[in-house]
């Protein structure tokens, strides 16, 4: 993630999931097989909506709080304490802090991944 702030804007609003996908940069998707980006990072809330391309991973890694993984479309594989979890879009997965995890997508896959930094 960023290492930039993205306040949330106001007390309360609605993101519009669909219009924020238009903002991942298809290029890095096409050469790296991944891109996201960082919708809401305010105090220990990050909100980050990443696509994997078809064949795209994510490396092993450790988020520092509880994190969610919510599949939008496609499916995607992801990898925790020695098991894989495969969710499909409109599943969640969800992990307690400090769990090691990676992710997959055969045929490419958008989620919303949500943690929450507790330290």
């Amino acid at each position: 993630m960023s290492s930039f702030d993205r306040p949330i804007d106001g007390k309360a609003f609605v993101r519009h999931l669909k219009q924020d996908e238009k903002l991942i940069d298809r290029a890095l998707v096409e050469r790296h097989g991944r891109s996201s980006r960082t919708l809401v990072k305010e105090g220990p809330l990050r909100l980050t909506l990443v696509e994997l391309g078809p064949g795209g991973e994510l490396a092993p890694h450790r988020a520092p709080g509880p994190a969610t993984m919510h599949v939008l479309e496609g499916t995607v594989v992801f990898t925790a304490l020695g098991q894989e979890y495969p969710v499909a879009a409109g599943e969640i997965l969800v992990m307690e802090g400090g769990v090691e995890h990676s992710g997959r997508s055969a045929s490419g896959g958008v989620f919303l991944l949500t943690v929450v930094d507790a330290r």
